[in-house]
């Protein structure tokens, strides 16, 4: 899969490669950087998430954490207008979401987690949050200056084409930080997934450990959102992948796999959707139609079992 990845990322980079090579190069890094920072942020999202919870079904998405960082975009949109926020710093804005999206996703989700519910409650309460938080989100679009809602409107819809690159490499160096500490405590993740009560018994504080991730998760889909916009069901998509061609859950192999498969969907997908159908497909589109397949598919046969 890290072969096919790499495959992927020549492939972006060179397929009809014309005039001004330096130019369409420079153009072409920036979103390719992009791509992989989202790809890497969803997929090891999606996995610590899913040890958290016990269940290979939820994601961060599907919890509405995508939902609430667009909240807070509209929010701002809201309160200082379209000029008002663009005459903000990029980075400082950022950082400001980022922090938001780390407490608000302590304060909302670290209680639902103690609590050790089923996955049909746990289902119902996804549900519940992301309908909850994109209702704020229309309601704050519908009553907001005409002029501004053409801005709040764009950051509902993921869009893989249009990438800010003041903000593509603090992303991106924030994500290899976070995914490189993930990795580091893969030893400790195999533990948890055994269960709360299990992983206390062989020593582990899982509350401050459970605290922890859910802020680095909050951390990671607030770093992929701010790039590209929501893609509810990537993360899924390829967890789900990988865990039908690794035959393993240990940590360590399965993370290095979802990154890399997250990899060739999106640049994979990216270059073919370019290049072959001349971008009238959104990419976007693609993995939302497949992925929310693949949901109903695994949602069916685990309910069936």
């Amino acid at each position: 899969m890290a072969l096919l990845a790499f495959a992927a990322l020549v492939a972006f980079m060179t397929l009809n490669l014309r005039g001004d090579i330096w130019f369409a190069m420079e153009l072409r890094i920036v979103r390719l950087l992009a791509l992989v920072q989202v790809g890497v942020a969803i997929a090891v999202s999606t996995v610590v998430f899913q040890t958290l919870t016990a269940n290979r079904i939820l994601t961060p998405s599907i919890m509405g954490m995508d939902a609430l960082y667009i909240l807070l975009q509209t929010v701002l949109v809201f309160v200082l207008g379209a000029i008002g926020l663009a005459s903000l710093p990029a980075i400082g804005k950022f950082a400001l979401e980022a922090a938001a999206m780390v407490a608000l996703s302590l304060i909302l989700f670290l209680p639902i987690l103690r609590r050790r519910s089923d996955l049909t409650l746990l289902l119902l309460i996804g549900v519940v949050l992301s309908v909850l938080f994109r209702s704020g989100n229309a309601l704050l679009v519908r009553i907001m200056d005409p002029n501004d809602f053409a801005v709040a409107q764009g950051l509902s819809v993921a869009n893989f084409r249009s990438v800010d690159p003041v903000l593509v490499l603090p992303a991106l160096i924030a994500t290899l930080a976070v995914s490189v500490y993930v990795f580091t405590r893969r030893h400790l993740l195999d533990i948890i997934a055994l269960g709360p009560d299990q992983a206390v018994t062989l020593g582990v504080d899982w509350r401050r450990e459970a605290a922890i991730l859910l802020a680095l998760i909050g951390l990671l889909v607030a770093l992929s959102t701010a790039l590209v916009g929501p893609v509810a069901f990537l993360g899924l998509l390829v967890v789900a992948a990988a865990d039908a061609l690794s035959g393993t859950r240990r940590h360590g192999p399965f993370l290095l796999l979802s990154a890399s498969l997250a990899i060739v969907v999106l640049v994979g997908g990216q270059t073919a959707l370019q290049h072959g159908f001349s971008n009238a497909l959104p990419l976007g589109v693609v993995i939302e139609f497949f992925g929310g397949i693949a949901f109903l598919l695994i949602l069916y046969k685990r309910l069936g079992s």
